[in-house]
């Protein structure tokens, strides 16, 4: 690696005074030149003192929330490579060398420390959130014709020119989604490096709601398919308001070729104006998908 270029190994913290200590330590060994930053997000159980007296560099973020930590993150620090990295302990130092080699070396943007190839459903006691991960990647797979294995992991590394161009909109634990859809649909140069994922250590709390965050990464998959594919949105809207007017259209036709009468007319009313709205919905989707493409375009530019 060269050693002109810098690290800065990003922390994003809350209530995490079990464990802050052992993660600023081991990342010290594996990577002695970086700068480590630990964000305290408003933790109550003195992270921030740990953190300092192990060394690392202490921020504050009152924004409470994951993504706002990031966001603060991305734009007060400057560096060559970024590495990020949870404070609960649940992944290896040891792969961070390799992470870091691999922006530095080799220019690729982002690379995710993939959990789910190797440990992590055995680790994780948690069943609901390892059907939730496994939803989440294959709706994103499907959506964005991609084949990435780990869509929510906390660990990862970046380029400064992607963390220069992403524009940061979660609030919550959604944001690893976020990047990782951000990263495909912008054809940044994405690789995924399998990790030794393990569970929390006694003494330290997971901040996660399965249900409310997993609701949450739902609907941010939902906003940014809208925001990213808004022809495929919006036609899959057309589908159902389409085939639910043929629905009530059909016992209609049926009974005027039948008996050359209408009985039905509100029937008929609600079919034709599901068909209206269905086709109003597809046209919408075409002027955004013009709107998007020239997004796109813009951003190439932007980023020369």
């Amino acid at each position: 690696m060269n050693s002109s270029k810098s690290i800065a190994v990003l922390i994003p913290c809350y209530n995490e005074s079990a464990t802050i200590e052992k993660v600023v330590r081991d990342f010290q060994q594996v990577l002695p030149e970086a700068d480590i930053y630990v964000y305290d997000n408003n933790s109550q159980d003195h992270t921030d003192e740990l953190a300092r007296k192990a060394g690392a560099i202490v921020k504050y973020e009152y924004r409470q929330g994951k993504g706002n930590v990031i966001r603060s993150m991305f734009w007060d620090i400057d560096a060559d490579c970024y590495l990020m990295i949870d404070g609960d302990d649940t992944y290896p130092a040891e792969n961070a060398r390799q992470m870091c080699d691999l922006v530095l070396n080799k220019g690729v943007d982002m690379v995710v420390g993939d959990r789910l190839s190797l440990s992590y459903f055995k680790e994780n006691t948690r069943p609901f959130h390892n059907f939730g991960n496994s939803l989440v990647q294959k709706l994103i797979n499907q959506i964005f014709h991609a084949e990435v294995r780990d869509v929510m992991s906390g660990y990862r590394a970046f380029s400064r020119r992607f963390i220069k161009n992403f524009p940061v909109m979660s609030k919550g634990f959604e944001i690893e989604t976020e990047m990782t859809i951000h990263a495909l649909d912008k054809n940044f140069l994405l690789e995924e490096l399998p990790i030794q994922y393990r569970n929390r250590p006694r003494g330290s709390i997971s901040k996660l709601n399965t249900f409310s965050d997993g609701f949450k990464v739902l609907m941010t998959i939902a906003r940014l398919f809208c925001n990213y594919k808004p022809l495929l949105f919006f036609s899959s809207i057309t589908l159902v308001f389409l085939l639910v007017s043929l629905g009530l259209f059909i016992p209609v036709l049926i009974d005027y070729l039948s008996t050359g009468l209408v009985p039905r007319f509100p029937t008929l009313i609600v079919s034709g104006m599901l068909a209206l709205l269905g086709f109003m919905f597809f046209f919408c989707g075409i002027v955004l998908e013009v709107i998007t493409q020239k997004h796109k375009q813009l951003f190439e530019l932007l980023m020369k």
